[in-house]
C-alpha cells in the first residue's frame, strides 16, 4: 500500500473517521469520570473536535484527486500531534503534553496552505 496514493489516503480518512467517533463516545461515556477528575474534559473534547474536524479535511484532495494530497500528510500529522497529545494529556494528566500540541496545530496549518496554494491546479484526471 502506498502512502502517496488516493486510494490509500480514503482509506486511512476512513478509518480516522471511525476512530474519532469512537474515541470520542469513549471520552464522552467510559471515561467521563476520569477526565472529571482531571479536570480535562474540555482538552479531550478539543482533540476530539480537531480529530474529526481534519479527518474530513483529509477528504477534500480525494474529491478531484486532487495536487493537493501532501496536505492530507500534514493533517495525517497533526492528527497526531495535535489530538494525539491532547488525547494523553486528558486521560493520563500528563501536563507536558501540551507541549507537544503546537506540533500539531503548525502540521494543520501547513494542510489549510497547501490546500490554498493547490486549489487552482487541474486535477489529476484532466491533466
Amino acid at each position: 500500500m502506498k502512502l502517496g496514493t488516493p486510494t490509500t489516503w480514503l482509506r486511512l480518512a476512513a478509518v480516522s473517521g471511525a476512530l474519532a467517533v469512537a474515541i470520542g463516545a469513549f471520552g464522552a461515556h467510559g471515561l467521563k469520570t476520569l477526565l472529571a477528575e482531571n479536570g480535562t474534559t474540555a482538552t479531550f473534547q478539543t482533540a476530539a473536535a480537531y480529530h474529526l474536524t481534519h479527518t474530513l479535511a483529509m477528504l477534500v484532495p480525494q474529491a478531484r484527486r486532487h495536487h493537493g494530497l501532501a496536505a492530507c500528510h500534514f493533517f495525517a500529522l497533526g492528527i497526531f500531534f495535535f489530538s494525539g497529545s491532547l488525547y494523553t494529556l486528558a486521560v493520563f494528566n500528563l501536563r507536558w503534553m501540551g507541549a507537544v500540541a503546537p506540533i500539531g496545530g503548525t502540521a494543520f496549518i501547513l494542510g489549510w496552505l497547501w490546500l490554498a496554494k493547490t486549489a487552482g491546479e487541474p486535477s489529476q484526471e484532466n491533466t
